[in-house]
């Protein structure tokens, strides 16, 4: 596939993805509870940063975490970005700290190429971005500070190929192949798998350094 065509589907994955939260923006926060587990969790399990760290959330939506992330480091300049105008409107109305940046955006669009962070957080964004894990993988090494960590929590895979099909067509992806690439190319200080509803699936909370 050339560059072209990955940009191109890389931009219509997205639209594909904003239209999806489109629906669910006005009932997320009160259904996600029941499948994504172990956000607040992984934010807990965090290192302590550097004074006055600058994090990034990708994949922000409604600003949840965002907030648990402001209450763990109250010193630090935070930013969550999310595809969906949907998702970002909902996070306006949930955050009034003006220490908390709001970015319509998708991730990789350029917009944030010469940013670097001391912490870069995905919960269940990694599974949905639709693009070569790959490059994804390289943008986050960009923008990652040289002794700063990825925290990640995401869905892995499912015994059932049922469920992976019906996951698939709510645009997430249950192949496992992100937590490969991440071993491959960071340094993981914590990875933990953990079973939901007696295995119906797997979910991974991961964090990593730079190698």
């Amino acid at each position: 596939m050339t560059k072209v065509s990955e940009i191109s589907c890389a931009e219509d994955h997205a639209k594909n993805v904003a239209q999806y939260y489109r629906l669910h923006a006005p009932i997320y926060d009160v259904t996600r509870w029941s499948f994504l587990f172990g956000r607040k969790t992984l934010i807990d399990q965090i290192p302590s940063l550097t004074a006055q760290p600058n994090i990034l959330e990708v994949g922000c939506g409604t600003g949840k975490n965002l907030i648990y992330l402001k209450q763990r480091f109250p010193d630090a300049d935070i930013t969550g970005i999310d595809l969906s105008t949907d998702m970002i409107g909902k996070a306006q109305k949930n955050i009034t700290t003006p220490s908390i940046n709001l970015k319509k955006m998708r991730y990789g669009s350029g917009k944030l190429k010469e940013e670097t962070y001391d912490l870069i957080l995905l919960s269940y964004t990694l599974t949905m971005m639709g693009a070569e894990y790959s490059h994804i993988v390289s943008r986050i090494k960009n923008n990652l500070n040289a002794n700063g960590y990825l925290a990640v929590v995401d869905f892995h895979t499912s015994p059932f190929s049922w469920f992976r099909k019906w996951m698939n067509v709510n645009h997430v992806d249950f192949s496992g192949d992100w937590y490969s690439l991440l071993e491959e190319n960071f340094s993981l200080t914590h990875a933990k798998f953990e079973n939901a509803y007696f295995g119906l699936w797997n979910y991974v909370l991961l964090i990593s350094t730079k190698k």
